[in-house]
């Protein structure tokens, strides 16, 4: 098959709108990390040099698929990582393709993946490992979701609504807000992050700058089909929780979300997260992605659940020999019965990947 790789900023608007089109008709790939815009958006954050590349198969002049990657001299890995949770091929319907075809086109030994979608089968053989990506479907509107909730016996709305009363009661009104353009709560939010990550020990991924002015520029972003949407929730006259969410198509995916720790024992993200689904039943949206990670309110807000899978796509290379070996290692690891040092290379080969997509 011919496979034309372009920057991202090469696409000719007919060849976006294919994309798009290609994206929309097809719910399993409604993510809007697998749109164009968002390898647009990560190519911009990171600069001419960034090395996003877009495999167009079928070729420019007759464009039947696209998938976006970071491409470096010897391996490629998604756009936008570590701050993109889903990957994928948008493609036409039965387009039968050797994932290798596309690694070699991008001129690398492997590519790397590790929110690839489990129904795309043609990288299914390559997975190394899955987990469960949770997401709230609320296309037959709130009250619909929340009887389904009950009837599950899933208590999170029934006491979400308890601490609303508790909060509004001790403290003052609770104020929901979306398509916030408050520059000082889109602050606080990127604050209290930051602040999140330094206090459980991991990265701060905003230190590296491209991931910064990539948030940055998607709540600036006034394009009606894709960019950031900041929703936040005051209590009294107190920012207590935010989150900036990425936007596309009928999705909204759940991406920063923080809040103000004085407010911890009245649950203000819940609260958040509640008045987010309810304004809902009057946009076009109908899905609250949340993502992946096993936390206990994503299970007790969720219905419906998509599998993602981590692995590599290698072709016959150094490059691929050495990430066979680093699976092997980590698989032989988490065999034995050690504990926690079982997971260390797994932990080593994730933290790896973390450092590479910031760099």
């Amino acid at each position: 098959m011919k496979i034309d790789v372009v920057r991202p900023w090469e696409l000719s608007d007919t060849a976006v709108a294919r994309w798009s089109a290609l994206q929309a008709a097809d719910p399993g790939l409604e993510s809007p990390f697998l749109s164009p815009h968002w390898a647009r958006s990560v190519a911009r954050a990171q600069g001419p040099d960034s090395g996003l590349r877009v495999a167009v198969l079928g070729g420019l002049d007759n464009p039947r698929g696209f998938m976006a990657a970071r491409v470096g001299a010897f391996t490629a890995m998604p756009p936008g990582a570590p701050m993109c949770d889903y990957q994928g091929l948008v493609a036409e319907p039965g387009l039968t393709v050797d994932p290798r075809q596309i690694v070699e086109a991008f001129g690398v030994g492997r590519l790397d993946f590790c929110h690839m979608l489990e129904s795309q089968a043609p990288f299914a053989p390559l997975a190394r490992g899955r987990e469960d990506s949770f997401v709230i479907d609320v296309a037959c509107g709130y009250a619909a979701y929340e009887a389904e909730r009950r009837a599950a016996g899933i208590s999170v709305l029934k006491d979400t609504d308890r601490k609303r009363r508790k909060v509004e009661r001790e403290i003052g009104p609770v104020t929901f807000t979306a398509w916030s353009r408050s520059d000082a709560d889109f602050g606080k939010l990127i604050a209290w992050k930051r602040a999140q990550w330094r206090a459980t020990g991991q990265t701060d991924l905003f230190a590296a700058g491209w991931p910064a002015a990539l948030v940055r520029n998607l709540f600036a972003s006034r394009d009606p089909d894709f960019g950031g949407i900041l929703f936040t929730l005051h209590i009294g006259d107190r920012l207590a929780a935010a989150q900036m969410n990425l936007r596309g198509g009928h999705t909204i995916h759940s991406w920063i979300i923080s809040h103000d720790p004085r407010f911890e024992r009245y649950s203000p993200g819940m609260l958040l997260f509640q008045d987010i689904l309810r304004w809902m039943d009057d946009t076009p949206y109908s899905r609250l992605d949340l993502g992946a990670g096993d936390y206990r309110f994503k299970r007790e807000f969720s219905n419906v659940k998509v599998g993602v899978t981590h692995g590599f796509i290698g072709a016959p290379s150094a490059a691929a020999l050495m990430r066979e070996t680093a699976y092997a290692l980590r698989k032989a690891a988490e065999a034995l019965p050690l504990g926690r040092m079982s997971e260390l290379p797994g932990k080593a080969m994730r933290r790896l990947d973390l450092m590479r997509g910031l760099r």
